[in-house]
């Protein structure tokens, strides 16, 4: 029982304390006030998406203080835990932590934030876009979307319709309306002013279309509508579902990110080349998920490829969680596997490590899609066995060159005279008799 009470606290999402209370010049912001307070506001805003247990976003927070108590009365400076409000991250592809985003002159469309992190530094930023915000004003632009005028909603037809979204690779969410409808008449700037955002922040990738039922009385009798207006979701290859949220531009725009998260790309896997990779990742990631793969002579190009494919499918499955995915060749790293205590039962192998408790579990299963899913859902349910990662703290990496995509090749066919030559051999004997 205390080694699964160790697993859950150390492996699993836990609920802590944000960074920032009342006492301090930071607005908390959250989905309930964020509209209200930022969007609607005609003020300047720096909004920082962090998550509580975020190291670099530990180190920011007093820096930030510093800089909400000196722009005071001058810019608003508020703050996002968008660990416990995931849907803000989402909505604003916040994808590592901490994260600065500017909402200026366009509320719907803010600026990343690339500057200093020092109060200093923040300071003068909110400044130069304060600046450029009030000589926009001087010079007539008023800001924000004429949702009236630019309208990015799709007119869908009887004869574009399959072309236009079924044969799509993107995810269509589609308003079937009739002209004389009262709610659809409600819904048009709603759904009008949602998909231009929802254009802007899934780069085109979720779109937002409407037809007209009552002229393209095929497509309505296709799919079965009864009433207006009625919503449904197309994604390539799969029945379309009904839509079933509110009918804000907020609920829309909620629900087109959720869909574009769950056909986002996988996080990336990366290779250890050095020790900032294995720190920024073990740091910045909830979890970091570690293989050590067996080396490139007992596998060879395809065989390795094998290993890394399997490690993409689960990365892609567990996309949703915040979690980093590395790889390294056995031998590569002997301090990495030693602390793991990887290395005496083979390869390749796996490791989850939660860096901010320095403790790990290992995959006992077989490296395999099935095996990795059992592993990492025991994991996200909190059971399983841990152990503290050697010597409490990230080992010593190497750096190394990157895996070239090719075959290796044996040093035994080569001049046992060559210094290279000579390492090669040795690093791959080591392997065997540490195995």
């Amino acid at each position: 029982m205390h080694i699964l009470g160790v697993l859950a606290c150390s492996l699993t999402v836990l609920s802590v304390h944000g960074l920032y209370s009342a006492s301090d010049d930071v607005v908390e912001l959250n989905p309930s006030n964020f509209n209200r307070e930022v969007i609607q506001s005609d003020s300047l805003w720096l909004v920082e998406f962090y998550a509580p247990w975020c190291g670099h976003c530990k180190n920011l927070a007093p820096e930030w203080k510093k800089a909400a108590t000196a722009l005071k009365g001058i810019v608003k400076v508020g703050a996002v835990d968008a660990d416990q409000h995931n849907s803000l991250g989402g909505q604003y592809g916040v994808r590592g932590f901490p994260s600065i985003k500017i909402f200026g002159a366009n509320k719907h469309k803010p600026e990343d934030y690339q500057g200093g992190r020092s109060s200093q530094a923040i300071v003068d930023a909110a400044l130069n876009a304060l600046r450029s915000l009030v000589k926009d004003r001087l010079g007539g632009k008023t800001g924000g979307t004429d949702y009236g005028k630019q309208k990015d909603v799709v007119e869908l037809t009887d004869d574009n319709f399959d072309r236009t979204v079924l044969d799509s690779d993107y995810v269509w969410m589609v308003e079937f309306f009739a002209p004389w409808c009262g709610h659809c008449k409600n819904l048009e700037p709603e759904w009008t002013a949602a998909a231009t955002e929802v254009k802007e922040q899934t780069k085109g990738k979720v779109k937002l279309g409407a037809v007209d039922a009552t002229v393209h009385q095929g497509l309505a009798s296709r799919y079965g509508i009864r009433g207006f207006p009625t919503i449904k979701v197309f994604r390539k290859g799969e029945e379309p579902e009904d839509y079933q949220g509110g009918r804000t531009r907020s609920d829309i725009v909620a629900r087109a990110m959720g869909l574009y998260s769950d056909n986002s790309p996988p996080p990336e896997l990366q290779e250890i080349l050095n020790e900032d990779v294995l720190k920024k990742t073990c740091e910045d990631y909830q979890l970091c998920i570690i293989s050590v793969l067996p080396h490139i002579l007992d596998t060879g190009a395809s065989g390795r490829n094998s290993y890394l494919e399997v490690m993409r499918m689960m990365a892609d499955k567990y996309k949703k969680k915040t979690w980093g995915w590395l790889w390294t060749e056995a031998g590569a790293q002997m301090d990495l596997e030693s602390s793991l205590g990887i290395g005496g039962f083979g390869y390749p192998a796996m490791a989850a490590i939660n860096a901010r408790k320095m403790k790990f579990a290992l995959l006992r299963g077989s490296f395999s899609e099935t095996g990795i899913h059992e592993f990492l859902r025991e994991l996200s349910v909190g059971r399983g066995s841990t152990a503290t990662v050697g010597g409490g703290a990230l080992p010593k990496i190497n750096t190394v060159e990157p895996w070239d995509g090719k075959d290796g090749v044996s040093p035994v066919l080569h001049d046992l005279s060559n210094p290279e030559t000579d390492l090669l051999l040795k690093k791959h004997l080591n392997i065997f008799c540490k195995a």
